[in-house]
């Protein structure tokens, strides 16, 4: 019975990439779409958000399209839970992997959506 509640109690996560998998190339192919930075913009101010949450002006084909490709290169986690999808921005992993990679990727886009 123990084993039961501890087994619906552990968070599952839809797969993404360990931090020594993670490619510079994946992350700023990721990166380089519009609506994509949007998406970590978003995220970069909260800790974890519904998927259906963000208001991005785009379908929601285009919208899971976008955190799919997000989260298999590495910039995002998808938690499970319930019949909910929450995503994050996985900040630790992507700066222990290429430090100042997401501060210089904000900081641009936020002088470019300033002009």
């Amino acid at each position: 019975m123990i084993e039961a509640m501890e087994s619906a109690v552990t968070e599952r996560y839809l797969p993404m990439p360990a931090t020594e998998e993670l490619t510079l190339a994946d992350v700023l192919d990721a990166l380089a779409d519009p609506v994509r930075l949007a998406i970590v913009r978003e995220l970069a101010d909260i800790s974890e958000t519904p998927c259906g949450a963000l208001d991005l002006g785009v379908s929601e084909s285009t919208r899971s399209h976008h955190l799919r490709t997000l989260r298999e290169a590495g910039v995002t986690r998808t938690r499970i839970s319930g019949t909910q999808r929450l995503v994050a921005l996985r900040r630790d992993v992507v700066d222990a992997r290429f430090p100042g990679l997401l501060d210089a990727v904000l900081a641009a886009t936020g002088a470019a959506s300033r002009r």
